[in-house]
């Protein structure tokens, strides 16, 4: 596989293959590219239906630039900018990747994505305006707007710490919330669905395709609460310990062994 980092070219001939609907793999395969590079360049920059090969070049270009002044510093000084010995790049690459998760999931407004992967991502999992400000270097009426919208469906919420100042929390309830709404909506969608087989007709070929929706719907959002009431308990646990290796102090066999 060729190192170095993608050119205008390369990411051309993805977006020609993603426009072909071409696999990942098949896309690294004639690139010769690992299928991991091809997919995170995807991912930061649009999505598999989002990708524009000009806009992903001039986006690699504009965050290699903001790199430099950190790079010339010096590599122990970056280093210790973030805890726990973590890469700085290595943590805005995956940054990047998870907020175009997040608005290829329906989270279309960037900044709201970053607000929340930022929110997500940090120890505390909490944050002052003013702390988001910094880290994102954006005005503190995008984070209004931002935390507005998130709070307004559940995925933050506010609470004052012991200054006195507002901080905004993403619960690690949240993912059991969002698969509460998706069950929701779900039953929503089979409600309407079943609705319209009176209106259409009984016998109606629409009326049974809606009764056929309908009752998908209603098993997958019966199979998805079953299975989100079962997994809630896993957000709430601590992490395994790894087991202790095993004491040779003592030799546990007998003579008679």
């Amino acid at each position: 596989m060729p190192g170095g980092r993608l050119t205008q070219k390369d990411r051309q001939q993805i977006a020609l293959g993603l426009a072909d609907n071409l696999p990942y793999a098949e896309i690294a395969r004639r690139l010769e590219r690992p299928t991991s590079t091809i997919t995170r360049e995807v991912m930061r920059n649009g999505g598999p239906t989002g990708y524009r090969s000009d806009l992903a070049h001039h986006a690699t270009e504009r965050r290699a630039h903001r790199r430099k002044p950190a790079a010339s510093r010096g590599a122990d000084q970056t280093a210790a900018a973030l805890p726990h010995g973590r890469d700085p790049e290595a943590v805005a690459e995956y940054e990047e990747q998870f907020i175009a998760v997040l608005m290829q999931s329906g989270l279309s407004n960037k900044m709201m994505a970053r607000v929340m992967v930022s929110l997500v991502t940090s120890d505390s999992g909490s944050m002052t305006a003013a702390e988001l400000v910094k880290r994102l270097q954006v005005s503190p009426a995008s984070i209004s707007k931002s935390i507005a919208f998130l709070e307004s469906q559940a995925l933050v919420r506010r609470e004052r710490d012991e200054r006195r100042r507002e901080r905004y929390v993403i619960d690690d309830s949240l993912w059991y919330q969002s698969m509460v709404a998706s069950v929701r909506a779900l039953t929503q969608q089979a409600e309407i669905s079943r609705q319209g087989i009176a209106v259409l007709g009984p016998s109606s070929p629409a009326a049974v395709r809606l009764e056929n929706v309908a009752r998908f719907l209603d098993f997958v959002a019966e199979s998805l609460a079953r299975a989100t009431e079962q997994a809630r308990d896993i957000l709430d646990m601590a992490p395994p310990v790894p087991a202790a290796p095993p004491s040779h102090d003592a030799d546990p066999r007998t003579d008679d062994e």
